[in-house]
């Protein structure tokens, strides 16, 4: 707390936990430190260090865009492991800077997934750390955002909860609260961040403390956010501000207490700034002006000063940068001469001019440059109203999130310089395309739509993204596949890569998902048991969620359930091959096909009576059996081995007397014995 003199009187007081955390601190180090390369997505959420880390080599971007060999950071949020897995198989250099306590969260997550346990994620679903996190659950985990959602979870026996590191701590015990009536087990663990607690807990007590709250941060972060929305519970005036230039519209009041906090994703030199301006209120004083203090006045002459008076008024008042209607009085080789109506014309050069086709007495539109260029003149320009309009359009467009045209013009460093209807404007090379651009001068005199992604309305700056403008194409054709989509139906795909868990299949430019049960109606170890990456395979569609893109699919769906076709496949009396695969003290059990296996008893497993199964047979063994018995509603199928010897043993019989009585000697030829001799 500083204590306030003089006449405002005002205390500033700092949240002693506030700003970078040792998460966040670590990831920008590893970033920076890791330059050339490229993250995916902004390594945190906060603009300045974002421009800060590309303008030194390190540029955001999408995973697709990773080219192989490219080195590419793991933001402090962390990624799924199919994303990493992805990236491995791409061959891309990777330095992860997820947080230790997000990675502490990964391992709670996928050791829950081994042991088939339920995995409740509590959070902001669209936050990236969620969606990391939701990565490393096999498929097993869901995202609780409230008690509302918590009271509407499935009646488990046990599950595992986790929550995002920065979500608030009262929350995260309610949300348990109402899921513990659901969960008879449930295994909570607390994965808030030490350091948000702390951050959190010291900007309430400053608030409650303070007339004014100001909260520095990203407004992208979810922490900021947070600490913005826990801050303004307390203390009405709170406000959310990105840099300290944002601090003159904040109205302070003479003897105001200022306090003031930082969010994790806040780089040092800004929480600074923003503490030293707001310090810099301690010194200031009320000070008598120039125009404040009494003017000595010679009186003019009465006559004289009516006289003044009444020419004033006809003329018009002027400034810089005003806009006003006049008439063309005068043309030169160089220059428009203008009748605005004040005491001196105005002059605007030809280049200056909107249009070259003007003539006296044509009525112009102009904007006031200098009321006195030092000769008496006063510069006009038609030019700058054209800009400026040209410029509000550009904005209005930024603003309604609408795209625009530009032309490449020119390839610099880092990308390339376009033109917006007369507006220059930067595209990033990052995003001239979804995948790297090798060579940007190959856009450069291309017509483009442009998605305009930031402005700087003091230097008159322009970013645009044409990548943004592709996804958003990307984005409407897919939501018109995604009309297309029905479940039930079959389709062709090809199968784009592979997973523990399943396949993932391209079904027209959106992938869907054939889990590995869904493989096959039998046991599936692996996918690559059963298909291969960029083989092209019927599905069916089983489910279709548009918001969360996602589709399930099946591949075994495609095929009669072997037990509805048993009866009819393999008859009571026909011999079929098998392979061994498992076997009980009782019998073997034997795969006639995915999904259908038979019993064959201990007593059917050979000609001879054995002690135990494997005196017969044992696992992988193909062997040819007999059906006994089919039993399509209990699912059951008697073999048996012993039949088919039984039964080859009989031929070979059968064939030995078939032998014995084609070469038999004729009664006649047979030799005489003693007596007949």
């Amino acid at each position: 707390m500083y204590s306030q003199g003089g006449g405002w009187n005002t205390s500033v007081e700092v949240c002693a936990y506030a700003g970078f955390c040792y998460g966040v601190r670590r990831a920008v180090e590893l970033a920076e430190a890791s330059a050339p390369a490229y993250t995916l997505g902004p390594i945190i959420h906060n603009p300045f260090v974002v421009r800060s880390l590309a303008a030194r080599g390190v540029v955001p971007c999408g995973e697709a865009e990773i080219a192989a060999g490219n080195r590419v950071v793991i933001r402090s949020h962390g990624v799924s492991e199919g994303v990493i897995r992805d990236l491995e198989a791409r061959g891309a250099q990777i330095v992860d800077a997820t947080c230790p306590h997000v990675k502490r969260i990964h391992e709670l997550v996928r050791a829950a997934a081994q042991e088939n346990l339920p995995i409740i994620i509590v959070g902001e679903r669209t936050h990236p750390e969620v969606e990391g996190i939701l990565g490393w659950s096999m498929g097993r985990g869901v995202v609780v955002a409230n008690e509302e959602e918590a009271g509407a979870l499935p009646a488990w026996e046990s599950a595992r909860a986790v929550s995002q590191t920065t979500f608030p701590p009262q929350r995260y015990e309610a949300i348990c609260e109402c899921m513990r009536k659901r969960v008879k087990h449930l295994q909570v663990h607390n994965t808030i961040c030490p350091a948000t607690r702390q951050r959190q807990a010291s900007a309430m007590d400053v608030a409650g403390r303070a007339d004014v709250m100001i909260v520095v941060g990203g407004r992208d972060s979810a922490n900021t956010r947070k600490l913005a929305e826990l801050a303004g519970k307390v203390c009405p005036r709170t406000y959310h501000i990105e840099e300290a230039a944002e601090l003159d519209a904040i109205p302070i009041l003479p003897a105001a207490r200022i306090g003031i906090t930082a969010g994790a994703s806040t780089p040092d030199c800004i929480f600074k700034e923003v503490v030293a301006r707001m310090n810099d209120i301690e010194n200031k004083d009320q000070v008598v002006t120039q125009q404040d203090a009494p003017q000595e006045t010679v009186e003019a002459p009465a006559a004289e000063s009516d006289f003044m008076s009444d020419v004033e008024k006809t003329l018009v008042q002027i400034r810089p940068g005003q806009t006003l209607t006049g008439t063309v009085v005068q043309i030169t080789d160089d220059e428009v001469c203008v009748n605005i109506g004040y005491k001196a014309d105005g002059l605007i050069k030809k280049a200056d001019l909107s249009s070259p086709d003007v003539k006296e007495g044509d009525e112009i539109e102009v904007e006031v440059v200098k009321v006195n260029d030092g000769e008496g003149n006063v510069l006009l320009s038609q030019r700058n109203i054209v800009n400026r309009k040209l410029w509000e359009e550009i904005v209005a467009k930024y603003n309604a999130g609408e795209f625009v045209e530009g032309v490449g013009k020119e390839a610099v460093k880092g990308g390339l310089l376009a033109d917006i209807n007369g507006i220059r404007a930067f595209i990033p090379a990052s995003h001239l395309a979804l995948r790297y651009v090798e060579k940007i001068d190959a856009f450069v005199g291309q017509t483009m739509t442009l998605k305009i992604i930031e402005i700087d309305e003091k230097k008159k700056r322009v970013v645009a993204s044409r990548k943004e403008a592709l996804r958003a194409e990307e984005a409407e054709r897919k939501k018109a596949l995604w009309s297309t989509l029905e479940v039930g139906a079959v389709v062709k795909g090809t199968v784009r890569r592979l997973a523990d868990f399943g396949a993932f299949v391209d079904i027209g430019g959106i992938d869907g998902l054939v889990h590995v049960t869904d493989l096959s109606w039998g046991r599936v170890r692996h996918p690559s048991d059963v298909v291969s990456v960029g083989q092209e395979i019927e599905v069916k569609i089983l489910k279709v969620d548009p918001e969360k893109e996602r589709v399930g699919l099946s591949l075994k769906e495609t095929t009669p359930r072997p037990w509805s076709v048993a009866e009819e496949k393999y008859p009571v009396g026909s011999v079929v091959e098998g392979r061994v695969v498992r076997i009980a003290t009782f019998g073997a059990f034997v795969e006639l096909e995915p999904g259908l296996d038979g019993l064959v008893h201990i007593s059917q497993c050979s000609l001879n009576r054995i002690a135990k199964v494997e005196d017969a047979v044992n696992v992988g063994d193909v062997v040819r059996v007999k059906v006994l018995s089919v039993d399509t509603d209990a699912k059951r199928i008697g073999l048996s081995i012993r039949a088919v010897l039984e039964d080859e043993a009989m031929n070979m019989d059968s064939t030995n007397d078939e032998f014995a009585d084609e070469y038999a000697i004729p009664e006649e030829q047979l030799p005489l014995s003693d007596e007949e001799a």
